[in-house]
């Protein structure tokens, strides 16, 4: 433990870490430097969870008491939109004056001999200690100054935001929305003491701008806000304090350490107040340093210790608050929706809460989800019960005249083991177990049309007539033994092709027996690779050809539904993206340029593939690359084969180029999938790292997608779909005679085993702190 400790910055974090580490170690001198006076206070009200309270009652009870004693409680969270107002219990909330609580640190710290020293401006780069804690928030000078070695990005997000306050009381976290001349508005608002509330005001640039907010001083926003905000005032005030409407920014660093200097709180990375975790973020932040110090004798290894152990903790908050901001960024996209659909969106928004979570916590919620759910697909001529509604992955959906009975979908996995394209028993095996299994709809792999289009050897074609035959008796199987619907995915491996199975090299060229490559540009896929040849009109025409000549064997073969790959680099994707196509003729330059080609395809497709047969097309919608693939673009390309015809877009992302840089994460390429069927307004299916009924509900449910497709769960477990039916109890699901006492039992299990987390649910439901409190047992 270092024997001097100054700490710059007298905030949460600063303040907690000097009282942790003097309570345990009361011989290390301790010194925080504060610019402001102690009673200075800025902002209202900070907020914690009932999980982070617990965390603050096992480092240092004293405090925790004395926070629990000045905190407002509640258990809802409240959703006002169209006049309608939905409350989701089970949350576990809790709210303070933001000088309050510094008081109550202040007060702990400076008892436990900590020298506190306020009204004092000073460089953390000159304090000699033998470890200098930088705590002082967003606009830390040292780590301005020193950006290159912490790698500092900062994105200023384009919302505007104005912390506020008000007398009105509150009995929820409480979100409104309002739609006004200008544009929409959104209030963030929590009671953090008698009578005192924090609102937090947040629009789009746009709206900012119309409602003449620019030019205004701190009253005349506030009284804008009371105008708009007025019915759910009810004559309260808004009151401000440093009110100032700004950007949020998002602040990542890729090191927190110099020497013996560490970044913590804001100054070392920043989460949106959308989930209240900034505060939150900083006391644990102190607790980590804390049990680093505790643990290294030296404080070069100490300082290692809390930035391995802490990144992953920090990061995962941080991608959870990038995913609700862009949620409260783009609101306008979800204002059409039903009520409940939007406040289930909202309460899904950052991933953490699920349509399981909310069954469990707010089972009467849910099932206004479903039931609303229900409504929409019988609007759309299905007899479906809205008394018992099935749960949304378990309802039916038509494209054109084709009627899938649920909403998952086995995504298209290449399987690299035909011959010569013709698919074998593997296929006959992989295909037909899975749609025994029971998802909606079941996509074929990537299926060439031409020996030059495919991928590897090994990839599945449709140019011969064995080929033909062996994807029919495929399809013949499928319709014979399940209700499962086929769709045959057909692609062109482009400046992709003649290349080695995905388990001998995946996207390596192959070393012998490989075939010339072409692409919209004579840009390799590998540098080292081959230099496609630029398609030329001649290329185009027998491209077209034979995309048109796959359609007609396809519908000869029996398929319900077909797919046009417009993804992933190959052919058609290199037409779409500024990356790969550098053309300057009519095929390249602009969006509806590099869009004319894929549209000619598709064009032929559609013209012979019966008309009462849907059609999909697969697009990347980011290239996960600078200079690639914008949301606008993907929004226009998608709704440009809206226009020509496209009934359901599969909306998948990258591997356009070698260099892209994909955000991975739970659902990660979902967010793409809303955008465009959200605005381009065409039903869309999403896809990646999906992996549980749950996430497939919550999608479904948000109005983030129409259908899931699920790729590798499918591959282990062929009975996904039918083991979720029978957990969400879902009527009359499809099974072959031969497999249905095995049915009958998952079946009985799932009733079981929902009986038993009832059972526990009603007896061993732990009670929040605001309904303890309620109880006068807190």
């Amino acid at each position: 433990m270092p024997k001097s400790i100054a700490v710059v910055g007298g905030g949460p974090a600063g303040l907690y870490l000097s009282l942790l580490v003097k309570k345990r170690f009361p011989e290390t001198a301790i010194t925080v430097y504060e610019r402001n006076r102690a009673d200075d206070t800025f902002g209202f009200g900070v907020v914690f969870s009932d999980a982070t309270l617990d965390i603050f009652e096992r480092y240092d009870l004293p405090s925790y008491e004395r926070i629990t004693q000045e905190f407002a409680y509640w258990d809802d969270i409240a959703i006002h939109v169209k006049g309608e107002v939905h409350r989701i219990g089970g949350n576990g909330f809790c709210g303070c004056a933001r000088g309050t609580l510094l008081g109550i640190l202040q007060e702990r710290a400076r008892g436990l001999g900590v020298d506190l020293r306020f009204g004092q401006e000073i460089d953390a780069g000159e304090i000699e200690a033998d470890l200098v804690v930088v705590a002082d928030g967003i606009n830390s000078a040292y780590r301005q100054r020193h950006a290159d070695h912490f790698g500092t990005s900062t994105d200023l997000r384009p919302n505007r935001f104005a912390w506020m306050g008000s007398t009105k009381p509150l009995d929820a976290f409480t979100f409104l929305f309002r739609e006004t001349e200008w544009g929409p508005f959104i209030a963030h608002a929590y009671q953090y003491e008698r009578n005192r509330s924090t609102w937090v005001f947040e629009t789009d640039p746009d709206t900012f701008e119309r409602a003449g907010l620019p030019g205004m001083g701190e009253a005349d926003s506030a009284a804008l806000m009371e105008r708009i905000f007025g019915d759910f005032l009810d004559g309260h005030r808004i009151l401000t304090n440093r009110s100032i409407w700004r950007q949020f920014p998002m602040i990542r660093n890729t090191r927190w350490v110099r020497g013996n200097r560490v970044l913590i709180g804001d100054a070392k990375a920043t989460a949106h107040f959308s989930i209240g975790s900034g505060t939150k973020l900083a006391m644990e932040d102190a607790i980590a340093l804390y049990e680093a110090l505790a643990a290294e004798p030296e404080v070069e290894a100490a300082l290692a210790r809390f930035e391995r152990g802490r990144r992953e903790e920090v990061e995962k908050t941080q991608h959870a608050a990038d995913v609700s901001l862009v949620w409260f960024e783009h609101v306008a996209r979800y204002l059409d929706f039903e009520p409940v659909q939007f406040a289930f969106g909202a309460m899904t928004r950052a991933k953490a809460i699920t349509y399981d979570n909310l069954r469990l916590r707010a089972p009467g919620f849910v099932a206004e989800v479903d039931r609303a759910f229900a409504e929409g697909v019988r609007r759309e001529g299905f007899d479906v019960s809205v008394e018992a509604p099935a749960a949304p992955m378990f309802q039916p959906l038509r494209l054109r005249e084709m009627v899938i009975g649920n909403r998952v979908a086995m995504s298209p996995m290449c399987m690299y083991s035909a011959q010569e394209g013709v698919p074998g028993e593997w296929h006959l095996v992989h295909y037909g177990s899975r749609a025994i299994g029971g998802p909606g709809l079941m996509f074929t792999e990537m299926t060439c049309v031409s020996r030059e289009a495919r991928i590897t050897p090994g990839c599945a074609g449709l140019w011969t007539d064995e080929q033909e035959a062996a994807w029919a008796r495929i399809a013949a199987f499928v319709h014979a033994h399940s209700a499962t619907k086929i769709c045959l995915q057909l692609g062109h491996a482009g400046r992709k092709g003649a290349t080695k199975l995905m388990w001998e090299g995946m996207d390596r060229p192959l070393e012998q027996g490989g075939w010339d490559v072409l692409s919209a540009s004579p840009l390799p896929y590998f540098p080292d690779g081959p230099v496609p040849r630029e398609v030329t009109r001649t290329d185009m025409d027998r491209i077209v050809a034979d995309f048109a000549a796959a359609t007609r064997r396809a519908e000869r073969a029996g398929f319900d539904m077909l797919e046009l790959h417009c993804a992933h680099g190959y052919l058609l994707a290199s037409f779409l993206s500024p990356l790969t196509n550098r053309r300057t003729d009519a095929y390249g330059g602009s969006v509806a340029n590099r869009l004319r080609f894929p549209l000619e395809v598709f064009a032929a497709m559609r013209a012979v593939w019966p008309a009462h047969k849907p059609m999909s097309v697969r697009l990347s919608a980011t290239d996960w690359a600078e200079g690639g693939l914008t949301p606008e673009d993907s929004v226009a390309i998608a709704a440009g084969f809206r226009e020509a015809g496209v009934d359901l877009v599969d909306v998948s992302t990258g591997q356009t180029v070698r260099g892209a840089r994909p955000l991975y994460g739970r659902m990660f390429q979902t967010p793409f999938a809303e955008r465009i069927r959200n605005e381009a307004k065409t039903a869309t299916m999403c896809v990646g790292n999906i992996t549980t009924a749950d996430q497939v509900n919550t999608i479904l449910a948000a109005g983030r997608a129409d259908i899931v497709a699920l790729g590798r769960p499918h591959l282990v477990d062929p009975f996904f779909t039918m083991r979720a039916a029978a957990w969400y109890g879902a009527p009359d699901f499809p099974c072959p005679p031969q497999y249905a006492p095995g049915q009958d039992q998952i079946v009985r299990n799932a009733v079981r085993d929902r009986a038993d987390l009832d059972d526990l649910k009603r007896r061993g439901k732990p009670k929040t702190r605001a309904e303890l409190r309620q109880a006068g047992e807190a």
